[in-house]
């Protein structure tokens, strides 16, 4: 029996131009039917004419009340359209693009993050970040629904996503293939721009509301903190990811920027992590690299 993390589920429903718009470039899953607002104009309602055209998938006008009764209670924007579900990876099938990639691993993991519009939201992020993938809980916490999808705004066609059932035991396992797992926790006495995010990383966020469960906070090789200055000292998850991803990303470009000039490949300039910045949780000693890739 196939398991069922391979196995392609029931048709879904992509919401929005540019989410529909990304599926038929990405050609990621298969596109059944799209429907159109009557009165839709411009350059995007252009191009997924084109490109449905392209591919072969039929495309139907109907008036917004039509479309409405296909999405009920979400914001269409005009676009609708009748895909293949998301198919969900094995996390060693990050792990293998990541590989391919030929850059160190970068995953974003949700620790029961429940919103779906923050699950889109993140996934958009990470893609723009480069990311190799995101990893979701199975259970209690938001999976690639309809709602996500128009979040991410076509992200998910070129983002792979593992749904897992235990965890603490994914995280370890990404541990043991040589990522470092670091957890975003406002009490962390570690701000994330003196952490080293250059290596193979896994990022960890926490649910609304609650944050990093206690099993995953252990789990974790370091916690961080993005740093505040005001009266609210935590952040949406969503946001919280997002900026953990583009600190990743900065970090990672300077380096590269140090290497071209010459500079060394361990090359540190103002702002950069201190050495010994890697490491914690009684996992590895502070600067001891995992790289494996």
């Amino acid at each position: 029996m196939a398991d069922p993390g391979q196995v392609r589920e029931a048709g879904d429903t992509l919401l929005g131009p540019h989410a529909v718009r990304e599926a038929l470039k990405a050609g990621s899953r298969q596109v059944d039917k799209i429907f159109l607002a009557r009165d839709l104009r411009g350059a995007v309602a252009r191009e997924i004419l084109g490109l449905a055209r392209q591919a072969g998938v039929p495309v139907k006008a109907l008036d917004r009340r039509g479309l409405a009764a296909m999405a009920p209670g979400l914001n269409h924007q005009g676009v609708v359209a009748a895909v293949a579900a998301v198919r969900y990876r094995e996390l060693a099938d990050l792990l293998d693009a990541a590989r391919r990639g030929g850059r160190p691993a970068l995953l974003l993991v949700l620790d029961g993050v429940v919103d779906p519009r923050n699950v889109g939201a993140l996934a958009r992020t990470a893609e723009a970040a480069g990311a190799h993938g995101l990893v979701l809980l199975r259970h209690h916490a938001a999976g690639v629904t309809p709602a996500a999808a128009k979040a991410a705004a076509g992200a998910f066609e070129h983002l792979p996503v593992a749904r897992v059932g235990n965890l603490d035991q994914a995280l370890a396992s990404l541990q043991a293939a040589g990522l470092w797992v670091m957890g975003a926790d406002p009490a962390a006495p570690l701000p994330c721009s003196a952490a080293d995010l250059t290596g193979p990383v896994a990022l960890v966020v926490g649910g609304e509301g609650r944050g990093l469960r206690a099993l995953t906070r252990e789990r974790c090789d370091l916690l961080v903190r993005i740093p505040t200055m005001g009266h609210i000292s935590s952040l949406n998850a969503s946001v919280a990811g997002g900026i953990l991803l583009y600190e990743t990303l900065r970090q990672r470009l300077r380096q590269e920027q140090a290497r071209e000039a010459g500079e060394g490949e361990g090359a540190l300039s103002a702002g950069e992590p201190e050495p010994g910045a890697r490491g914690g949780g009684g996992r590895g000693k502070p600067g001891q690299s995992k790289n494996l890739f």
